[in-house]
């Protein structure tokens, strides 16, 4: 009502009295019927369309339904695989726990068993296969082992403890787990075929040393000193075995270096060419030159036994020893190749001879001393060596002691006392004198006897 009376026009047809409101109300009656009927056939008109909307409506209406009620299964459906999803969460929490628990012992594990468990690969080997490289690598894998399993708590504190801390067992010592405790045995039976395979390799090698016409030296490196480490394995593993390699090597050394010698001095005696003889003296009796059936003097029964010639040169390379020269290499020839000698005829003074004997008997004791420390291991114990050289050093002297007996020759004699002199420095420079300085001695207390002798009989 207060909006009409606010009406401009209204207000002012109220105040002049102008409107006739039976009238206009009618005219507003008709006006509205108008428009209802208006209405009502619009109405009509889009009934059809709203009874379709109406139905569509009620299609969507049932569809929506539908969907809440999917979104609400939906819901519920989330709601507990959010449920399952926290749970896998645990589970893989717990699962990497696990993991990385089982990982780490996975790993003490594996260093365990690499420690005690015998590859087939190794155990054929050993068992099978040729004693090689391979089979020195596999003996010292087993030696590890062996050596691991039998680890107490009392060897923990030995500087060669191959586990101190006991971590890859754990905090146990491998004797007191099961396994370690089941490994010794099988360890200890594949050791036992170590030992004999190793026995009956060296056995074969050191039956070949005493054979003719052996290269020694080319068998002691490549097949005794190429496999030094399978001595020390019998030294632990089997002392006894050890024992019986190392006689079985001095007897076999010392039978082929003492028949070498004796062989190779009886064929340079076939050389010696005997420059003097017991009627080579500065006087001599007539009667010693006449001839047996003459009273004339022969003089070619006397040799020149005075005149030094070339002999000095048997003394090349000592003079230059005492000089300030290398001891140990000073002679420069070579000794005497008894078969070539042989063969061209040659001959020589026995001051040559004895030059060759002492050359090579030198030289083959100052590499046997080296082998035998390398080999058998026995620093500072020279019992191996006086084993082996025993006979050969007895022989030389021997035949050196038989041959002075019918030796008139003084040059020849003086020049082997100056050799026997250079060789003391030469055992001296090799530092084998130890072992070489008493021979020698003896040798020159062979000489000067003789020497005595001859120059008495001048």
């Amino acid at each position: 009502l207060a909006l009409f009376l606010s009406d401009p026009n209204l207000q002012s047809a109220l105040a002049d009295g102008s409107l006739d409101l039976s009238s206009y109300s009618s005219t507003i009656n008709s006006e509205l019927a108008t428009l209802e009927r208006e209405c009502i056939a619009l109405h009509r008109q889009a009934a059809p369309d709203i009874r379709i909307l109406r139905e569509e409506m009620d299609v969507c209406d049932s569809i929506l339904a539908g969907l809440h009620e999917m979104l609400l299964g939906f819901q519920a459906d989330l709601s507990g695989l959010s449920g399952d999803i926290r749970q896998l969460q645990d589970q893989s929490r717990s699962l990497a726990v696990q993991v990385d628990n089982r990982r780490d012992a996975e790993e003490g594990l594996r260093l365990f068993l690499e420690r005690i468990v015998v590859p087939p690969n190794l155990a054929h080997v050993i068992c099978r296969g040729e004693v090689d490289e391979l089979f020195l690598e596999c003996v010292k894998d087993l030696e590890e082992k062996y050596a691991y399993v039998k680890m107490t708590e009392k060897n923990l504190d030995e500087p060669d403890c191959p586990d101190p801390g006991l971590v890859s067992s754990a905090g146990i010592p491998p004797a007191s787990t099961v396994a370690g405790k089941e490994m010794v045995e099988h360890l200890s039976k594949l050791r036992l075929q170590a030992v004999d395979r190793t026995r009956a390799y060296f056995l074969k090698v050191m039956k070949q040393l005493r054979r003719p016409k052996t290269h020694v030296r080319m068998i002691q490196s490549h097949a005794l000193l190429k496999y030094e480490y399978l001595v020390d394995f019998l030294l632990v593993a089997s002392p006894t075995i050890h024992a019986e390699i190392r006689d079985v090597y001095v007897e076999s050394m010392s039978k082929t270096l003492y028949t070498l010698f004796r062989t190779y001095h009886k064929q340079l005696l076939l050389l010696d060419m005997r420059l003097a003889t017991r009627v080579d003296l500065i006087a001599v009796e007539e009667a010693a030159l006449r001839d047996a059936f003459s009273t004339k003097v022969n003089m070619r029964k006397r040799g020149d036994a005075f005149v030094l010639g070339d002999r000095a040169k048997v003394l090349d390379g000592a003079i230059t020893a005492e000089t300030g020269g290398d001891a140990a290499t000073a002679l420069t020839s070579s000794p005497i190749n008894a078969h070539l000698a042989l063969m061209n005829g040659d001959k020589y003074s026995y001051e040559m001879i004895f030059r060759s004997i002492m050359s090579h008997l030198i030289d083959s004791a100052t590499n046997e001393y080296i082998f035998a420390r390398q080999f058998l291991k026995e620093y500072g114990q020279d019992d191996c060596w006086h084993s082996i050289f025993g006979k050969t050093l007895s022989l030389v002297l021997e035949q050196l002691e038989n041959y002075l007996f019918n030796c008139h020759d003084a040059i020849a004699i003086l020049l082997m006392i100056k050799l026997t002199h250079y060789y003391k420095r030469m055992v001296k420079a090799r530092r084998i004198d130890k072992v070489m300085e008493p021979f020698l001695d003896r040798v020159t207390n062979l000489f000067w006897p003789r020497l005595k002798m001859v120059m008495d009989a001048h």
